[in-house]
């Protein structure tokens, strides 16, 4: 009886132990709130494209304004879906400006898309140019990375530039059993230069990240756990095993061919 008590012990421990490392947000309580900073989105940057779109009560005012729609076909070359259409943008180039019509060349680095809306509105009514002017901006190249342990890794283009690295990981399927949820490791490029962020996404601390809101081209890697590089190692010295023995094989049988000649 008592080898019986133990042995659920054993197991409650193992059990409790397993959750740790694999249990998110593990310090959160229930009804305790945590302020985290209000998200007041992502800021343009060289390289991005912009959709613009100028709205007014006085349509042919506002047309000078937009980019032609452009047409496509989906499908394969052999396959037709139809017809589909999308509105062109502007290339942020790498001073961070842009090139739009009347206005000229405007610098729109590091402007959020409501600080760039309100600024050509703000040149339009003041120029005269449309005095009811409704200036609309989107992302038009939004994406992230999700890569390694996770089910469907890949590159996911977005629609809605506020994204958090947990909806993310969630896009990409969740983590595997194997993916390490203390070290999940966040690529950033801005303003020319290339940083590293590291989170735990089993404590509430990922709130205070400066990587929990992703932006444009970020790039999330969950590392292997020690127990898929130890597989992984094993499966290597499995195949160099085949190759010794497929050589060993050949050297013998040379090694006969040339007995059995002499």
């Amino acid at each position: 009886m008592n080898y019986k008590y133990i042995f659920l012990i054993c197991c409650a421990l193992v059990s409790c132990k397993t959750s740790e490392k694999v249990v998110y947000m593990q310090d959160a309580f229930d009804k305790r709130t945590k302020t985290i900073d209000v998200f007041e989105g992502i800021v343009v940057q060289p390289k991005d494209m912009l959709s613009i779109v100028v709205s007014s009560k006085y349509p042919e005012l506002a047309q000078s304004f937009n980019l032609p729609l452009q047409t496509y076909q989906a499908g394969s070359a052999t396959t037709s879906y139809g017809y589909s259409h999308r509105l062109l943008g502007y290339m942020v180039d790498l001073e961070g400006n842009i090139d739009f019509p009347t206005l000229g060349k405007l610098k729109v680095v590091g402007l959020t898309r409501e600080q760039l809306a309100d600024m050509i509105r703000q040149k339009l009514v003041r120029s005269g140019l449309i005095l009811d002017a409704i200036v609309t901006v989107e992302f038009g190249n939004f994406k992230i990375s999700v890569l390694g342990e996770v089910r469907s890794p890949g590159t996911f283009t977005l629609v809605d530039d506020r994204i958090t690295i947990l909806e993310a990981i969630s896009r990409a399927g969740d983590l595997t059993l194997y993916g390490k949820r203390d070290n999940v490791l966040v690529r950033r490029e801005q303003e020319g230069k290339i940083a590293f962020h590291r989170v735990d996404l089993r404590s509430k601390a990922l709130f205070d990240s400066p990587v929990y809101y992703l932006q444009q081209n970020d790039v999330v890697y969950v590392q292997p756990n020690n127990t898929m590089i130890a597989r992984s190692r094993i499966n290597e010295n499995r195949s160099l095993n085949v190759w010794i023995s497929l050589a060993s094989f050949l050297t013998s049988v040379t090694i006969l061919i040339i007995n059995l000649s002499k």
